[in-house]
């Protein structure tokens, strides 16, 4: 059975979403609740190298918490590293489910890319 790394928060809907249609293709998960504990920073080093997407992708710019800090006019200004810093510092700020399987990562939850992406 195939296993896979999903960060995600239990009761967001798009997460048990994403977990459903991941589960129906056989992958066995490996879930960590970002609101319990967020990815310490090599983790999310890691994981956004791998992405070969830009760090502010993976940002929850929906989230209160981004609004709050106001992240929006202060991201355009920060190092990479300090965004790191800020997702490991809070996982509400984490955009999910972040899916990986150490090779390949998606950011969030659209039914069209796991059918391509995580194909079971």
């Amino acid at each position: 059975m195939k296993k896979l790394t999903i960060y995600e928060y239990p009761k967001c809907g798009t997460c048990r979403s994403a977990i459903k249609v991941l589960k129906n293709k056989g992958y066995e998960l490996d879930s960590h609740n970002v609101f319990e504990s967020a990815p310490p920073v090599k983790d999310l080093e890691r994981i956004i190298k791998l992405s070969g997407l830009e760090v502010k992708k993976f940002f929850n710019t929906s989230g209160e918490v981004y609004k709050e800090l106001g992240l929006k006019d202060k991201l355009p200004s920060m190092s990479d590293q300090e965004k790191i810093e800020l997702l490991a510092s809070n996982g509400r700020l984490i955009k999910r489910p972040v899916v990986t399987d150490g090779k390949t990562v998606t950011v969030g939850f659209k039914e069209e890319e796991f059918e391509q992406v995580w194909r079971g």
